[in-house]
C-alpha cells in the first residue's frame, strides 16, 4: 500500500497518539476475533539488540528500539547487551531500569568490544534459536536502532538466519507489518513480512525513547549469555579484529542524533576551517554540529557528522542549515525537525522550500551575528 508523504506522516502521528483505529479496537475487544488477535500477539517475543552511547549508558537508538519492540508484541521484551569492562557494566545498570524491558541478557567477552557484525551476530543468532528461550520458543522479532551499529550487525544476522531485513522503519502496524520510507523519504511503504523471524532496524526519530521506570519499579533481572567455543566458556577467536580505532571528540557537545539543536553546514562553508563558525554557534546554543554529504566528501569534516539519507537522521527542536542547498538526500535526514532555519545567499535554494525561517544573505555575515546574539542571551540567562 502506498501513501503520499503528507498523508502517511499524519497517519503515523495520529497512530502514535492512539487516535487511529481506537473505536474499532474497542468494538472488537469483546469478539472472538479480537481475543484470537490478542493471543497471537502474546505469542510473539521480541529481542532488542542494545548498544551503549558514546558517553556510556543506554543509547537513544536502543531506547527507541525498545519502544518499537514493545509495539510489536504484548509479551515481555528482552534486551541484549554485548561488550566488556566498565562501559558494559554502566550500560547494564541503566538498562535494567528501562520501561518495557523484562530481562537483560549480557554477553560479556573481550571479543565483543568493539562491536563487530562478525562477532556480535553469531551471539544473536544463538539466542534466536529455540533452545535460547525459557519456554523453549524462539524470538520472533529482533530489533535494533538504525544507527551505525544496527545497520552493521542486523543485516548480517538476517543473512545468517536466511530471512529478510526490515530496515529504518518509522511505524509498527502489526506484528508482521511496518511502515518504512523509500525514495529518499518521499514515499512511505507499508510492508508485510512473512518470515518466521523479523529482523528490524528502527528510525530513532520516529519512536519515543523508552523512559526509565519509576522509583517504585523493580529492576529487570539479568542473565549471562554463554559464549560457545573454548572449554572455559570464552568465545572462539574472531575472524576479524580491530587493528586501531580513532574516536573523534565531540568537544563536549551533545550526540548529533540526540541534540535538541543542530547546526549543519554544506559546501557553502568553502573549507573545513570555516566550520569553526558553526562550531562556535552550536556551542553557544548548546547544540551539535552536522554536515552534508558534499561537505564530508570534500574533506571539510569527518563522516560521523553527516546528516542525510546515507548519514544520520535527526529531528531536533531547531535545525539551522547554513550554506547548504537542500538536496533531497540531505532533506531525508532532517525534514522531521520541529523548526528549520536556513541561511543561504541563493534565494532559489531548495532548502527554503522546507524552512520555517529563511535568511537570504552571505553566511559569513549572518552566522557571526547569530553567534553573538546567542552568546548574549546565554550570558543573560546565566546572570539572572
Amino acid at each position: 500500500m502506498w501513501r503520499s508523504l503528507s498523508a502517511a506522516a499524519g497517519l503515523r502521528r495520529r497512530a502514535a497518539a492512539g487516535l487511529v483505529g481506537a473505536p474499532y479496537r474497542r468494538h472488537l475487544s469483546a469478539t472472538p476475533i479480537a481475543a484470537a488477535a490478542a493471543a497471537a500477539a502474546a505469542a510473539h517475543r521480541a529481542l532488542v539488540v542494545g548498544e551503549a552511547s558514546p558517553a556510556g549508558g543506554v543509547s537513544l537508538a536502543t531506547r527507541a528500539a525498545v519502544t518499537a519492540a514493545h509495539e510489536f508484541t504484548t509479551a515481555p521484551v528482552s534486551l541484549l547487551l554485548t561488550g566488556d569492562g566498565e562501559k558494559l557494566a554502566s550500560t547494564v545498570a541503566e538498562a535494567v531500569r528501562l520501561e518495557h524491558v523484562a530481562d537483560v541478557l549480557i554477553a560479556d567477552d573481550p571479543s565483543l568490544s568493539p562491536a563487530l557484525a562478525e562477532t556480535v551476530s553469531p551471539v544473536i543468532a544463538g539466542l534466536v534459536g529455540p533452545a535460547a528461550s525459557v519456554d523453549g520458543g524462539a524470538y520472533t522479532h529482533v530489533v535494533a536502532g538504525a544507527s551505525s551499529f544496527g545497520k552493521n550487525v542486523l543485516p548480517r544476522l538476517a543473512g545468517a538466519l536466511g530471512v529478510g531485513a526490515l530496515t529504518d522503519i518509522t511505524a509498527v502496524v502489526s506484528a508482521d507489518t511496518v511502515v518504512r520510507p523509500i525514495y529518499a523519504g518521499n514515499v512511505l511503504a507499508t510492508v508485510r513480512a512473512t518470515d518466521t523471524v523479523k529482523v528490524v532496524t528502527v528510525r530513532t526519530t520516529a519512536f519515543a525513547p523508552a523512559p526509565d521506570r519509576g522509583a517504585d519499579g523493580d529492576a529487570a533481572p539479568t542473565s549471562s549469555v554463554p559464549m560457545d567455543g573454548a572449554a572455559d566458556g570464552a568465545a572462539p577467536p574472531p575472524a576479524v579484529r580491530v587493528v586501531s580505532e580513532e574516536l573523534t571528540g565531540g568537544g563536549g557537545r551533545p550526540e548529533l542524533a540526540a541534540a535538541k539543536v543542530v547546526v549543519s553546514g554544506g559546501r557553502g562553508l568553502k573549507s573545513g576551517a570555516n566550520f569553526a563558525l558553526l562550531t562556535e554557534l552550536a556551542d553557544a546554543l548548546g547544540g551539535a554540529v552536522g554536515a552534508t554529504r558534499a561537505a564530508v566528501d570534500a574533506g571539510f569534516v569527518p563522516n560521523d557528522l553527516q546528516v542525510g539519507q546515507t548519514g544520520k537522521v535527526v529531528a531536533p527542536d531547531v535545525y539551522i542549515a547554513v550554506g547548504l542547498s537542500g538536496a533531497i538526500q540531505h532533506l531525508a535526514g532532517m525534514k522531521d525537525s520541529k523548526a528549520i532555519v536556513a541561511v543561504n545567499k541563493d534565494a532559489e535554494a531548495p532548502i527554503f522550500s522546507v524552512a520555517d525561517y529563511g535568511v537570504v544573505a552571505d553566511l559569513f555575515d549572518v552566522v557571526p551575528k547569530m553567534t553573538a546574539a546567542a552568546k548574549a542571551t546565554k550570558a543573560a540567562k546565566e546572570a539572572a
